[in-house]
C-alpha cells in the first residue's frame, strides 16, 4: 500500500532522512517510532506531498508521489502533529469547507454524519472547534483525514498534549480506524506504540535502526534468551533435574535469595521454547516456581540502545536485516 524506496532529505548540509526504505502492506497498523529530531515528521511529510526528497521515491496505493501526485493525495488522510484547524469555525462549517477542498464526492451530509459519528464529535458537531477540549480538537483533526475515505491515515504525534483519558480514547479510535485502513503512526512515545501498532519501524538520526512485529522485536534484536527463575527446593537437585531437561544447554546458579529458595539462570537451544517442560516438571517434583523471567530487553531498553547513537544497537539491527 505504501512503498518508501532510498529516500533522502537534505537541508543544505544537513542530511534529515538518509536513503531509507520500507514498506507497509494493506490493513497494517505501523508504529514509526523515535526520538524528537529522529526525520519521523519529514518522512510523513514527503510521503503525504508537503515535502519534496532530494533523491528516492514513494508509491502510495500504486500512484508515484511525483509522477502522480494527485492520484497519490487521494489515498492518503493526513492528520500533522498540529492539526489544520480554524478556530472560528465550527465543527459543521469546518468538515463542510475541508469536504470542497478535498473535492470528496460521496453524498455530503451522510458521509460527514458517519465520520462524526465514527470519531464521536457528533455532540459538538454545531460548537466552535476554538472552545473544544484539545481531545474533540484531535478527534476534528482525525474527522478531516477521513474525508474522502482514503485508505492510507498516516497521524504525525496523534496524541500529543493529551491527558491519560483523552490519550486512551484517541488509541482505541485508532485501533477501530485500523480495521478498514492502512495506518501509519508516527510517535516518540513508547506505550502509544506498543498498544496499537502491529509493526515497528525505529528510526534515528535519519536512518531506520530496527524493523519488526511489535510482539518480536525486542526478542528479536536481543543478544541472549535466558529465563531468570526462582525456585523453593533443594539447590543441588534443583540444578540436576534441569539440566537433565531437553533443550536445556546450561543452568547456573545465583544462590539462594530467600531461605530455602534459590535463583537460576537457564539457557535452552535457540528457538527452543522451555518454559512449559520447566512448570512441568517442578510440578512433579513439588518444587514451587516463585518467580520467572527473561533476559529479552524490554521495547523500552531496545529505543534506549538504537537510538543512543551506540554502535552495538546499530550492529544489532543490522545483523537481524532490519
Amino acid at each position: 500500500m505504501v512503498e518508501v524506496k532510498n529516500l533522502t532529505k537534505r537541508y543544505g548540509s544537513n542530511v534529515a532522512l538518509n536513503n531509507i526504505s520500507f514498506t507497509v502492506d494493506e490493513g497494517t497498523i505501523v508504529g514509526f517510532l523515535g526520538p524528537n529530531g529522529a526525520g519521523k515528521s519529514t518522512t510523513m511529510n514527503i510521503i503525504t506531498g508537503y515535502l519534496s526528497a532530494s533523491e528516492g521515491s514513494v508509491c502510495v496505493g500504486g500512484f508515484d508521489t511525483l509522477d502522480n501526485p494527485n492520484e497519490a493525495k487521494r489515498q492518503i488522510g493526513y492528520l500533522p502533529e498540529l492539526p489544520p484547524l480554524y478556530m472560528d469555525m465550527t465543527v459543521k462549517e469546518y468538515l463542510n469547507f475541508m469536504y470542497e477542498l478535498k473535492k470528496v464526492t460521496f453524498p455530503r451530509e451522510k458521509h460527514i454524519k458517519e465520520i462524526c459519528m465514527l470519531v464521536k464529535i457528533d455532540n459538538v458537531y454545531n460548537r466552535l472547534i476554538g472552545n473544544l477540549s484539545k481531545g474533540y480538537k484531535q478527534r476534528v483533526g482525525i474527522a478531516q483525514a477521513l474525508l474522502g475515505n482514503p485508505p492510507v491515515l498516516i497521524l504525525d504525534e496523534p496524541t500529543v498534549g493529551l491527558d491519560p483519558k483523552q490519550i486512551i480514547e484517541i488509541r482505541n479510535l485508532i485501533k477501530t480506524l485500523g480495521r478498514n485502513h492502512t495506518i501509519i503512526l508516527s510517535s516518540h512515545i513508547l506505550p502509544e506504540v506498543q498498544a496499537v501498532c502491529e509493526r515497528i519501524i525505529v528510526i534515528n538520526n535519519g536512518e531506520i535502526v530496527a524493523d519488526g512485529r511489535t510482539d518480536t522485536l525486542a526478542h528479536d534484536l536481543s543478544s541472549e534468551h535466558k529465563l531468570i527463575a526462582r525456585i523453593d527446593g533443594p539447590e543441588n537437585e534443583v540444578l540436576h533435574a534441569i539440566t537433565a531437561m531437553e533443550n536445556v544447554v546450561e543452568v547456573i546458579s545465583f544462590g539462594e535469595k530467600e531461605p530455602g529458595v534459590y535463583e537460576y539462570s537457564i539457557e535452552g537451544k535457540e528457538g527452543a521454547d522451555i518454559r512449559r517442560n520447566l512448570f512441568a516438571l517442578l510440578t512433579r517434583k513439588g518444587w514451587p516456581m516463585l518467580s520467572l523471567r527473561n533476559t529479552d530487553l524490554t521495547l523500552e531498553e531496545l529505543f534506549l540502545q538504537l537510538t543512543s547513537g551506540s554502535d552495538t544497537g546499530r550492529k544489532k539491527s543490522e545483523r537481524k536485516g532490519a
